[in-house]
């Protein structure tokens, strides 16, 4: 399924309306979707902080890790494409949650970034969501979604 807006082209599994409507009701929804993380990612993208989907997802996998040396390593880049202030997708942070990771990362696990995630989860739900509701992305997405479940 491709949705084709003049800014934005991305594959996906048709979400149901539903789901869609869903989305405007919970961020939790549309994070644990992910058709809505999907196209919530293509909104952040647009704004230019798709970093923090991104940054948020490697936390995700890192936490479905159980290998030590693969811990070490997904731990590794995330930090030095997230957390270092010499990347260019660095992701905003406090410096206690910077001082935290920095501690762990002496023995990362699979629970080394929770706190950042936990914070950049807030800023995306509390900053970006909001806005997101509001898109072109979303409202055609809605039409979309109407239209072709008005038709079956």
């Amino acid at each position: 399924w491709v949705i084709l807006f003049p800014w934005v082209c991305f594959l996906s599994i048709k979400p149901t309306a539903d789901e869609v409507q869903g989305w405007a009701q919970s961020f939790d929804k549309l994070m644990k979707n992910p058709a809505g993380r999907n196209v919530f990612r293509e909104f952040l993208r647009t704004e230019y902080s798709e970093e923090n989907m991104l940054f948020w997802l490697a936390c995700e996998e890192l936490k479905n890790e159980c290998k030590k040396h693969s811990i070490e390593e997904k731990a590794r880049v995330i930090y030095e494409d997230y957390i270092s202030i010499l990347s260019p997708k660095e992701v905003s942070l406090d410096s206690r949650v910077r001082e935290v990771i920095n501690r762990k990362m002496q023995e990362p696990s699979p629970h080394t970034f929770d706190d950042a995630q936990l914070q950049i989860y807030t800023l995306m739900h509390r900053d970006s969501y909001p806005r997101f509701l509001n898109s072109a992305i979303y409202k055609a997405l809605q039409q979309s979604v109407s239209r072709s479940s008005s038709e079956s």
